[in-house]
């Protein structure tokens, strides 16, 4: 099972290197799981991309539903905000990574992110995480 975050979903809709390599690590029939916060935080993504030239409108929409179809299941802020506050709290770590954190730790799942502090979060606290390396390595 795989919790993806919003930087590895947009990376992979945007067929980055690094988005590349998380695919080839998918198995054909492994679920994905999420939280609601992805579809936020993509389309913050993709306008941020769209504002800055790096892509026009129709791209940066095309990309935001390629980046939110690739989870199977979707689990609601609502129902794990109680143990994301008290996470973010005590291991003083940004709550909006927290919600795929708690996620991952939750049903044994491995994690899929670019983000280096969250990377970092998990291999302290024993949750699996794939990193992957600026060249796409893992």
């Amino acid at each position: 099972m795989i919790v993806l975050d919003s930087s590895a979903a947009c990376d992979i809709a945007r067929q980055t290197e690094e988005g590349l390599a998380f695919c080839s690590l998918m198995l054909a029939d492994e679920q994905v799981i999420s939280c609601d916060l992805l579809r936020a935080e993509a389309v913050s993504v993709f306008r941020k991309l769209c504002r800055r030239g790096v892509m026009n409108r129709e791209e940066a929409q095309e990309c935001f539903v390629d980046s939110v179809a690739y989870v199977d299941k979707y689990y609601s802020i609502q129902e794990l905000q109680d143990e994301v506050l008290s996470e973010s709290i005590r291991l003083d770590h940004s709550s909006y990574d927290m919600f795929y954190f708690v996620l991952a730790r939750r049903f044994g799942a491995t994690l899929f992110t670019l983000d280096r502090k969250l990377i970092r979060l998990c291999e302290e606290q024993g949750v699996q995480c794939v990193a992957i390396l600026e060249n796409g390595e893992f």
